[in-house]
């Protein structure tokens, strides 16, 4: 299969780069970046993109898979009207230029708790795309719900001790609903979900990550 991976810089990005690499289902990768990151492989393209400009790589967003993983926070993106942009209003404008190029299947990493009826902003954000998306009627359409997400190396300090709570009251057998996923092995799920869901739509839920 050819995929296809947008936020291929985040951390779940990075992870899923590396394993759609060692996946010998997967004979091409195509990853869309604002900057080169240096990563020599046979099965690997780079396509430099400016993500305000996607008519001017519409024509490399071509393949039978695509990952869409972009999303950023509220504090780095300055502003909701900034965060909407990026995680919504890009994603969806690159998942319609694949369905309109014939790409079959979609997996988006969403959020837990995402719902376009949700008072939450990003939690609504991330519902509204993924009906959106759902209505562009790709042939198998996947979405992945992780919670906090444990990242290599984070700096940030409050997902750290968010982490570090989770994972005691995980111990003492609470809050299950809510453990933290490794973005390492999320990426091996994202990879997974295409080979082994087929036709229709398929919503990941947190709890099932983890038996997937």
């Amino acid at each position: 299969m050819k995929a296809l991976v947008i936020g291929a810089t985040g951390a779940t990005g990075k992870d899923l780069v590396n394993v759609l690499l060692q996946d010998t289902d997967y004979n091409e990768v195509v990853v869309f970046v604002r900057r080169l990151s240096g990563i020599i492989h046979p099965k690997l393209t780079e396509v430099l993109t400016d993500f305000e400009k996607l008519e001017e790589v519409s024509v490399f967003i071509k393949g039978d898979v695509l990952f869409s993983c972009l999303g950023t926070t509220l504090k780095v993106a300055g502003s909701k009207e900034n965060q909407r942009h990026i995680d919504y209003e890009i994603p969806l404008k690159f998942a319609e230029t694949a369905k309109k190029n014939g790409v079959s299947k979609a997996v988006l990493l969403s959020a837990y708790g995402a719902s376009s009826r949700s008072k939450v902003f990003y939690s609504r954000i991330k519902g509204e795309l993924e009906d959106k998306m759902a209505k562009l009627a790709f042939d198998s359409y996947i979405v992945f719900r992780p919670g906090l997400l444990l990242r290599k190396e984070t700096n940030r300090a409050g997902e750290r001790l968010s982490a570090s709570v989770l994972k005691f009251l995980n111990v003492l057998g609470l809050m299950h609903k809510f453990k933290p996923v490794p973005t390492s092995l999320l990426a091996e799920k994202l990879a997974r979900a295409p080979k082994i869901l087929h036709l229709g739509e398929h919503i990941i839920q947190l709890n099932d990550i983890f038996r997937f």
